[in-house]
């Protein structure tokens, strides 16, 4: 299919689209309505680029019949106006090219945010709570919203596990590909005879569920209440408010004690439960795809080692795309622009090759 006929079906799907929200049957229908509002939004690029390809072709037919039909001055005019419209369609096609990439449905999505120290003991939770900081930096910094839903902390202020929301425009989009294996080598704070130590934390990215996408029996819920505990007394109270939720099928536990009202926590956990079965289904999902389909930087396997935080050298290197920067202390600070539009641009290269593959 070439590539006007692409944008000509993208063109008449987006107008289908906008005489069904029209209709009163579909105002009606609020899931119906999001729906269909999604994906008018999403198709709102694609049709306005291909407005302005369609322009540029008919400047660049009546400058070839200007050329055809004059001389001296004016054909030369034309011949420039030419060249100039050449050199604009190719940028205009490499844009639209991108815009028809296959896109993640999950990008518009907000995150849940799971951070765990791994391997390294008090280290590995130190780091794990450096790394969340610099996350929540980004979020300010994005002018999203932050939640926290689950933390426990270790006697020097570092986090074995700290769970969070984040909400905003494409959260998903910009941290995706987050999940992983995160390495530090540096000198602990504990370590007296200046020796470099090796840790590992891990990170999850996950899109959060609509109760529509996540049904969830509560025959199929094993809910514990507990005392919430921490370090140094913090998050303690008198009464049972920490809640563990069971998904028996599953297997899958998820534990809030941040908040004093158990009814909150227990809403908390459903929502990190759900976010967390919605992963399960779409990984299983993922596992049908042809092996040819499968991208390096892909969702990001949480046993995979995919980032490397050298404190000694100022250096993160990004394994999966081999990537490299010296500006530890910026991304630390939540200024990881860069590494992030590092991994936009390898996923896109891989996606490119995908589409030309399945073009022979």
């Amino acid at each position: 299919m070439s590539l006007q006929d692409q944008l000509h079906r993208l063109e008449r799907r987006f107008l289908e689209i906008e005489s069904l929200l029209a209709q009163p049957e579909v105002a009606a229908n609020p899931q119906e309505f999001r729906r269909l509002s999604k994906e008018h939004s999403d198709l709102a690029d694609g049709v306005k680029l291909y407005q302005e390809y369609r322009t540029l072709l008919r400047d660049a037919e009546g400058a070839r019949a200007i050329l055809d039909e004059s001389s001296g001055e004016m054909a030369e005019l034309a011949r420039v106006e030419l060249e100039e419209l050449k050199a604009a369609r190719s940028v205009l096609e490499e844009r639209i090219t991108l815009e028809l990439l296959p896109k993640d449905p999950n990008d518009s999505r907000n995150v849940i945010l799971e951070v765990r120290a791994g391997a390294g003991g008090d280290e590995a939770s130190l780091f794990a709570a450096e790394l969340f900081r610099a996350y929540m930096r980004y979020a300010d910094g994005n002018r999203w919203r932050t939640e926290l839903l689950s933390l426990s902390e270790n006697e020097l202020g570092g986090s074995k596990e700290v769970v969070a929301l984040i909400t905003g425009e494409n959260v998903y989009r910009s941290l995706k590909f987050e999940s992983g294996v995160h390495r530090v080598q540096r000198v602990p704070q504990t370590e007296t005879q200046g020796r470099t130590h090796t840790s590992t934390i891990t990170v999850a990215i996950l899109p959060e569920a609509d109760d529509v996408e996540v049904n969830i029996n509560e025959n199929d819920l094993r809910i514990d209440t507990y005392r919430a505990g921490g370090a140094g007394g913090q998050h303690v109270n008198r009464t049972d408010s920490a809640v563990r939720i069971t998904h028996l099928p599953s297997g899958i536990v998820v534990a809030c004690q941040d908040e004093r009202s158990q009814i909150k926590n227990r809403a908390k956990a459903m929502k990190v439960l759900k976010a967390r079965l919605l992963e399960r289904a779409q990984i299983e999902q993922d596992k049908v795809l042809a092996d040819e389909r499968k991208l390096q930087v892909g969702r990001g396997d949480r046993s995979e080692r995919m980032r490397t935080y050298n404190f000694p050298q100022s250096r993160i290197t990004d394994h999966r795309i081999n990537f490299t920067t010296h500006a530890i202390d910026a991304f630390m600070q939540g200024h990881m622009q860069e590494l992030l539009d590092a991994l936009h641009s390898h996923h896109q290269t891989d996606l490119l090759k995908i589409q030309a593959f399945s073009d022979l």
